[in-house]
């Protein structure tokens, strides 16, 4: 079994002596039981179970009692697996935590609705909850080409310096620009699935994520949810899909995928639950109104909504490219824990992405190409003066009257420390 290494381990590793149980949440084949497995292998005194293993499963849900004695007691560490399938899992969670505190409990999940439905409620005060989604881009480039991951990183940490310690702007050669862009390009059109990532060919990297789209309906919507409107939810991820980013119309994306307003706003937050897509709102001062207003939807990885619409061809032959360049953006934000937002004025002025973060903002704006700045983005700065304006394109790392000129593959390079260690 092949391992990428995932940000998220060390994090993992940091939280193994505190006595909280770790939940990790992302989709079907974001890497949750590999990276389990890789931790646990490392342990002592520990036992790694799957409640894909019925008799197992079975066991928790109808006798804890015995279920602890035979796995849990005498053992420092409980690694569960596919912990979503246990009904009123939380529950039963609870009665080992509180029974065995010397044990620590590390489970995963591949959709929320498995532990906040089944679980959360009961768990409050003793559980930590992380997000694993497929590869960051950071993460690609380091299975890719170590040695270039550690050169970007060298100068993304000089980034992050410029930006927050007001160090000197580090410059940014073309033959360096020039691999890195190769790799963001692969990146952007099959998405960081890891089994997408160690696929040796465009052929199989197609079939892989064609294999994980139907696995999502056949096994999170119809087993794990029991939906049987999957078509009508397959009519509306083909929708968002193809309106990538743009404001979504509740009532024409009701008009094609035939759920009322209602049933629209449920299954849209089935998607989000199960890390598809998210929407994102855009950003008012009155918190109130950012409640009421249209948001945009952006999927969490471009592969994944490339398979949607059957699209892998190079980006210098897409003609969504600035859509695929904003999804990037979007994605390795959410993945850096912070919520984002956009703005739209109402003469329709447009920023595609505001962070806001202890009472600062980051507006950023997404160009295919170099260009100058944009009046929204102008009037934005001028008038709620951001801590950072930015304008991500493909290459170019300059700063022009206030304006950070920011290269996609250094996107997460605005985030702090906290949010992206590595």
């Amino acid at each position: 079994m092949v391992y990428i290494t995932r940000n998220l381990e060390n994090l993992i590793k940091d939280n193994l002596d505190k006595p909280e149980i770790i939940a990790i949440l992302g989709p079907r084949q974001s890497g949750k039981t590999t990276l389990l497995k890789h931790i646990f292998q490392t342990l002592e005194n520990a036992v790694f179970i799957s409640f894909d293993d019925r008799m197992v499963l079975e066991m928790f849900v109808e006798d804890e009692q015995t279920f602890a004695e035979l796995y849990v007691k005498n053992n420092r560490y409980l690694f569960i697996d596919e912990f979503q399938y246990a009904k009123e899992g939380g529950q039963k969670l609870k009665y080992i935590y509180d029974h065995y505190p010397d044990t620590k409990i590390l489970v995963s999940g591949s959709s929320a609705p498995g532990l906040t439905i089944h679980g959360i409620k009961y768990l409050v005060g003793r559980i930590f909850v992380f997000n694993l989604y497929p590869l960051s881009f950071e993460e690609f480039l380091r299975y890719q080409n170590e040695e270039l991951f550690d050169t970007y990183l060298s100068r993304k940490n000089a980034i992050r310096a410029y930006l927050y310690e007001n160090c000197e702007l580090p410059v940014l050669s073309k033959p360096l620009m020039e691999m890195l862009n190769a790799i963001y390009d692969e990146y952007i059109v099959y998405g960081g699935y890891p089994r997408v990532a160690i696929s040796k060919s465009g052929e199989e990297k197609r079939l892989v994520l064609k294999n994980i789209y139907s696995t999502y309906f056949l096994r999170e919507i119809k087993d794990m949810l029991s939906l049987t409107t999957d078509f009508n939810l397959s009519r509306l991820i083909k929708a968002l899909s193809i309106e990538l980013g743009g404001l979504i119309s509740y009532s024409s994306l009701g008009e094609v995928s035939g759920f009322d307003y209602k049933g629209l706003l449920w299954h849209l937050n089935i998607l989000e639950k199960t890390f598809i897509c998210k929407r994102i709102v855009p950003f008012f001062t009155n918190k109130r109104t950012e409640i009421i207003k249209v948001p945009k939807v952006y999927f969490f990885d471009n592969g994944f909504r490339n398979t949607i619409i059957d699209d892998f061809r190079p980006c210098n032959l897409r003609q969504d490219i600035g859509m695929l360049n904003e999804a990037f953006i979007f994605s390795q934000l959410a993945y850096g824990g912070v919520e984002v937002k956009f703005w739209r004025s109402k003469s329709k002025a447009e920023v595609d992405f505001i962070v806001e973060k202890e009472g600062r903002l980051i507006a950023i704006e997404s160009k295919s190409s170099y260009g100058r700045k944009t009046k929204s983005l102008m009037h934005f700065k001028e008038k709620y003066e951001p801590y950072r304006t930015v304008i991500a394109s493909r290459e170019v790392l300059k700063d022009i009257d206030g304006v950070l000129y920011l290269p996609f593959a250094f996107i997460s390079s605005v985030l702090d420390n906290e949010d992206n260690k590595i």
